[in-house]
């Protein structure tokens, strides 16, 4: 009935039959990831995550991989200043745990938050840390909230190296990179990730504001909120 009432295209309706099998969801399930638009955000297409998977991962694997990048990443379930940092994300992302899990897909294991490794005496941290079931590889998330910048691929295929050679063992698949900014340009992605060793996959993140119009135009905004009380 859900399938019926919000979908009238039966190859999306499709779609959404084939992850509520292959995942177990429940109806609220289902309908959160209707309501999301979650068959215009998965796999890759125009205007969708750009990725190297087919340069650094043979064919299986690469499909594999691609199916795991959302585009947007959908964090409306968080309550932040348009003003966030990377730690208030980060922090808000751990404290919904069980909800970031079922945006990011069904194989994920959460790993660990700043989680350390060191390279040569200097003590590096990775924004987070999780094991694919599906794929058997670890996958390595940093967050920035600004714009895509060619230095953040680098630093993202580092982390990836050090924890192919730290932590990976011999019967883990390659680790993987996902790379979530506020927005990107594509071109200014495919350039940053050409040449590069490692598969990494980039996609933006958006949080939306879901008060109704009356409430929106009678409460207060946060930021509004803060500037009476005189923080910077």
């Amino acid at each position: 009935m859900v399938l019926l009432d919000k979908l009238d295209n039966p190859v999306d309706a499709l779609f959404y039959v084939q992850k509520t099998i292959e995942n177990n969801w429940s109806r609220s399930v289902l309908t959160h990831q209707i309501e999301s638009g979650l068959h215009l955000r998965e796999g890759k297409g125009e205007g969708k995550a750009i990725d190297n998977f087919d340069a650094t991962l043979p064919t299986p694997e690469s499909d594999l991989a691609r199916q795991l990048l959302r585009d947007p990443y959908n964090f409306d379930f968080l309550a932040l200043t348009k003003r966030h940092n990377e730690r208030e994300l980060e922090d808000g992302l751990i404290d919904h745990l069980t909800k970031f899990l079922l945006e990011l897909g069904a194989g994920f294991a959460f790993v660990g938050r700043q989680y350390k490794i060191n390279v040569d005496g200097d003590d590096y941290s990775i924004d987070l840390l999780f094991y694919h079931l599906r794929l058997h590889c670890y996958v390595v998330i940093e967050l920035k909230v600004e714009k895509f910048k060619p230095e953040f691929a680098g630093k993202l295929n580092f982390y990836i190296s050090a924890v192919d050679s730290q932590v990976r063992t011999e019967v883990d698949g390659p680790t993987l990179g996902i790379l979530i900014c506020k927005s990107k340009s594509d071109i200014k992605v495919e350039y940053s990730l050409r040449g590069l060793s490692n598969p990494i996959g980039v996609s933006e993140y958006q949080i939306t504001d879901n008060l109704p119009d009356d409430l929106r135009s009678s409460l207060p905004t946060i930021e509004q909120i803060e500037a009476e009380l005189g923080y910077e």
